[in-house]
């Protein structure tokens, strides 16, 4: 089964319980279907270069909004993951054939045709190759600088787990503008969220890219509602500061299909706010705490806020 592309992989011991119906989604996380002329253009410009995004491929609930904007995550590497997280929607198996060696070419033209002022390129996980496609990351990023000179870069990266040291240098050597990689949930539920992934790993992973380049902003997110309590998300946030992470994502988690993880239940709008309150404390330059916050989201005016809480945090020490 494991040669077929695009089937998916579950596995009933990951999740909770996977015969547990879906509950029912609060209005505060509701979402209008994908529609409008912003939306069909930009949808029509990632098919005719033959791009995979995230947005689609992760079902993603502002895929609406974003498109309407011109904005799209583009996901290099396929569609296919070699990983099987159990909160994660796209399809995994054991990609045929190695990496395209047009895509980063194509991505850079459909920035440029969207004339997008800043754009996140994430991937699927490829245990499958030996750098874990950290060149293939460092050669789009390349295109684009190429390309778009203008356009800020934030890359999305898998946790290169198993591959060698040069791997994460050789994406940080390329110079995005952010260094984004999720560790996606408390690391009490990593075996049955994240079982591929090592917590420690994810935040040291971070951590390096600070120590490699002291002016790269880095960035991290975390969903919520997957069975974690408060004090183990304050303690995450803790362990994000001391790998000195500039920029924290904080979302809802929802169950894409009743085969994946189970919604232990849905945060409130009060409680993210809190999040917030407890993280920008906490000495965060930037955090997007919301029900709808995706890493992407809004990623663009995020940058913008980042590069201005920096500037203000450097005037305070002179």
């Amino acid at each position: 089964m494991n040669d077929i592309p695009n089937i998916r992989i579950r596995h009933p011991e990951k999740v909770k319980n996977p015969d547990t119906p879906r509950q029912r989604k609060p209005d505060w996380i509701r979402v209008k279907a994908p529609s409008g002329e912003g939306y069909i253009k930009t949808r029509n410009i990632l098919r005719e270069n033959k791009l995979v995004t995230v947005c689609e491929e992760a079902g993603c609930p502002n895929v609406g909004e974003c498109w309407n904007q011109g904005h799209a995550t583009m996901m290099i590497m396929g569609g296919i993951c070699t990983r099987a997280c159990t909160f994660c929607n796209i399809a995994t198996g054991k990609p045929e054939g190695g990496l395209d060696p047009f895509e980063p070419a194509r991505v850079a033209d459909a920035v440029f045709k969207l004339g997008l002022h800043h754009v996140v390129i994430t991937s699927v996980d490829r245990d499958d190759i030996k750098d874990g496609g950290a060149q293939h990351f460092a050669q789009t990023i390349r295109a684009i600088r190429n390309k778009c000179g203008k356009t800020s870069i934030e890359v999305l990266t898998p946790d290169f787990l198993n591959c060698e040291a040069s791997a994460l240098e050789e994406v940080v050597a390329a110079k995005p503008d952010v260094f984004n990689h999720n560790l996606e949930t408390v690391p009490g539920l990593y075996p049955e969220v994240r079982p591929g992934a090592r917590y420690y790993h994810s935040l040291r992973l971070l951590q390096r890219v600070k120590e490699i380049d002291a002016s790269m902003f880095t960035k991290s997110g975390i969903m919520v509602g997957l069975g974690e309590s408060r004090q183990s998300v304050l303690q995450v946030m803790d362990d994000m500061r001391a790998a000195d992470i500039d920029f924290l994502t904080i979302g809802q988690y929802l169950q894409p299909t009743p085969k994946h993880h189970i919604v232990d239940r849905f945060v409130t709008p009060e409680e993210f706010k809190s999040y917030e309150v407890a993280a920008l404390g906490k000495g965060f330059l930037t955090v997007s705490a919301s029900p709808l916050t995706r890493s992407s989201y809004h990623a663009g005016d995020d940058f913008v806020q980042l590069q201005k809480a920096r500037r203000l945090k450097t005037s305070l020490k002179i």
